[in-house]
């Protein structure tokens, strides 16, 4: 499913951009990609449009998320940290952040890597027609050992 997602991110600019389903259906079995992970990728990101309509609000001053035990058994000491370090940096708002944890607990599939879940961060962007800047993309994409520090 993340091998469809990134496909459509390096694809289309913005989910509007992208053919009517049954037409990117064709497109991505076309390119080669199974008719379940085109399937789940399809479901995903119609959750991620649903949730983009009905996260709302900011938080109060001095609140804190607290995580529960069944995202935190999805998202380990490594995601939540780095979710907890976008937010910090200023990048991922409280509205963002909802929709990655929701997103995260929609894979249904364990623990999630570090790996999967920076592709989820980048397609809440994606979803809302917003390019993070460069800081977030290197963050994104680069592997920590291939960074040149100065």
């Amino acid at each position: 499913m993340f091998e469809v997602l990134v496909y459509l991110y390096e694809n289309y600019w913005r989910p509007d951009a992208c053919p009517e389903p049954k037409q990117l259906r064709r497109k991505l079995s076309a390119v080669g990609f199974e008719p379940d992970e085109i399937q789940d990728a399809l479901r995903w990101l119609d959750g991620l449009a649903s949730t983009a309509e009905s996260v709302t609000g900011s938080p109060v001053p001095g609140s804190m998320r607290i995580y529960t035990d069944a995202e935190r058994e999805v998202l380990d000491e490594q995601a939540v940290g780095f979710i907890t370090f976008l937010e910090s940096a200023g990048v991922l708002a409280a509205p963002l952040r909802e929709m990655v944890i929701d997103r995260a607990m929609a894979v249904g599939s364990g623990t999630m890597g570090l790996e999967d879940l920076k592709i989820i961060v980048l397609m809440v962007f994606w979803s809302l027609g917003e390019e993070p800047d460069a800081l977030v993309l290197d963050e994104l994409f680069v592997d920590p050992d291939d960074r040149i520090i100065h």
